[in-house]
Order: C-alpha cells, then structure tokens, then sequence
C-alpha cells in the first residue's frame, strides 16, 4: 500500500491490487574475456603494426631477404628494441634458410611464435606464501601511476575474494597519502598510513603487524617514487624490504616495479638500475592502451629478463589484466 509523507494512505495513488513495478535495472557494459581486454588495449598498436606488415608481405608470395630487411624496421617502430628486433629476425633468416617461409601467413604465424617464445622464456610462477599475508611491494618513478596501480590491485584481489590492505608508505609526494586513501575507499580496502614526512619503514612495520593481526591476505606496499640516482632513497628502500622481513618471513613476497608504457626506451633504463637496487620480480606495464608502440613489452624480457605481470588498460578501477602471452602476441598480430 502506498502513503503520503504525512503517514495516510495516498488512495489515488494506485489501486489495491496494483503490483508494484520494480525500477528498470541499469544497463551494464558485458563483461569481456582477457582476450577482448588484451586486444582493445593494444589496439593501436595492432593498427600500426598489423597494416605495416601486411603491406610488406602483400605482393610476396614466398618471403626472401628483401620482405626481411623491410621487416626489420617495423619491428623497430614498434619499440621491441634493437636486441630483441636482432634475436627475431635471426631467428626468422635461419628458419627460411632451413625450410623456406611460405608466404605472409606462414610469416605471421612464425613471428607469432618468435615472439611468444621470447615473452614465455622469461615467465615464471607466482608463488604465494603459505602462511599469510602476502607481501607486495610497489617500486618506480613519480608518474608512471603508482599509486593509482596500487589502488586497481587492491579492487583486483578484493574482486578474487582476497582480503587486502593497503600500506602508504609514499611519504615524500605531497598528497601521495590522500591519494592512496581515495584507492582505498573505492576499492574498498583499508589503509595503513602515517603523517606526510614520516618514516617509511615505521608505517610498513605497523601495517605488516596490522596484516598479521587481521589475518589479511595481501599486503600492498605503496613506496615513494624513487629515481635510480638518488643512492639514499635506495637504501630506504632496502630497509623497507629488511623491516617487512623482520615480522613476516620472506617478504616482500613480490616486488612490482611499475612501468609507463608510453616512455618506451627511455624508461628502460631507469628500470635497469630498479631492478638491481630493489630486486624486482615483475613488472606492472601501465597505459598500454595510449601508446602504438606495445611492443616495449618484448624488449622487457629480453633486457630486463622480467615478466610483465600485469598490465593497465584504462583509467577505470577493473582497468588491469594478468598479463598473458598467448593473449597478447595474438591480439598484436591479426
């Protein structure tokens, strides 16, 4: 039965035996396999890439020397990088001195699995503590989305039916806390965190016993954006790895060194002198969908000897992917 606001029934409201009509629900976007992710995050470089093949290939009927030599520069456009550019297309030179190459198909399909090989060569199992929490810790440059990479794993995990919660342990940025505590609230997670200024260290020793004591899955450590020159901001962050194991037995179980896709070579090196000083055992690859150059992704493994982990696809909170090779080589070429 219906009421005015004032307590009464509203008689002209509806009739005694009038059903209810329930709201219309709001259309919801059709969730997408990692397949269609993968493949709508790298589309423009699938766009440069694919087209710059085709036309190579498109008056060849049997490939030679020639449809190499114009291959190898596309390769290069595509920011796999001049080692890794050289592995393949030697690889390819001896694949068609031994059986030949029979046509465009057959080329895609072989630099389809050249490049799977190179991705799949440096994967490696992620091994999750028996007892937890597990501890991540988050590493990189101010810029290339840390802290917004932090706050998606943690709606990510949630999403899995893990618990989480969230370190703010970036106490140089300015804003850097508040930042990771909006993550917080829309992943909803908790947070542990100190004054701006504060000891790193202090607030990751109060959250690994906070996760201990709540008995909490995962851990993410959001650390300061640290450039490679800067020794005494690397040592901090040693002691950070040297606190986390004090109270919780091989932590940092994963050390995530976050990447900007959109940097290409220039944020290789930087990623170089991460990964010696903070013992990096992955890479989180954000704006993969803004730059045409996805291929940045093979020069990883093959000059950082890391597997990308996870990828960023998009400014939304379920905007990030595993990483998947099969996925990824499938959806760069058509």
């Amino acid at each position: 039965m219906a009421f005015s606001l004032f307590g009464k029934r509203d008689k002209s409201d509806q009739q005694p035996d009038e059903p209810l009509t329930p709201a219309a629900p709001e259309p919801q976007e059709p969730k997408r396999g990692l397949f269609d992710r993968m493949k709508q995050a790298v589309t423009r470089t699938r766009e440069s890439f694919s087209e710059s093949i085709s036309s190579v290939i498109a008056l060849t009927r049997e490939v030679d020397e020639t449809t190499l030599v114009n291959l190898e520069p596309l390769l290069l456009a595509a920011d796999l990088g001049a080692p890794t550019t050289a592995l393949v297309m030697e690889n390819l030179r001896q694949r068609a001195l031994r059986v030949g190459i029979q046509g465009g198909d057959d080329l895609k399909r072989l630099l389809k699995s050249e490049l799977k090989q190179i991705l799949d060569g440096v994967a490696r199992p992620v091994t999750h503590p028996a007892t937890p929490p597990e501890v991540i810790m988050m590493v990189g440059v101010n810029g290339t989305g840390k802290t917004t990479t932090t706050g998606k794993l943690a709606a990510h995990f949630t999403a899995q039916g893990r618990t989480v919660l969230l370190c703010a342990a970036d106490t140089f940025r300015a804003a850097a806390i508040e930042q990771l505590e909006v993550w917080a609230q829309r992943s909803n997670v908790q947070i542990i965190k100190t004054k701006q200024g504060g000891d790193p260290s202090a607030a990751l020793y109060d959250a690994c016993a906070a996760a201990k004591a709540r008995n909490t899955q995962v851990l993410i450590v959001d650390t300061a954006g640290r450039l490679h020159t800067k020794t005494d901001l690397m040592k901090e962050l040693d002691k950070m790895r040297r606190t986390a194991e004090k109270l919780i037995p091989g932590a940092p179980h994963q050390t995530l060194l976050v990447m900007d896709a959109t940097t290409g070579q220039n944020g290789l090196t930087q990623a170089r002198l991460f990964t010696e000083a903070a013992h990096v055992t992955g890479i989180v690859l954000t704006k993969l969908d803004g730059t045409a150059k996805g291929g940045i992704v093979l020069a990883i493994a093959t000059e950082l000897k890391l597997p990308v982990i996870y990828a960023g696809i998009g400014e939304k909170l379920e905007d990030i992917i595993p990483f998947d090779s099969a996925s990824f080589v499938d959806s760069l070429i058509d």
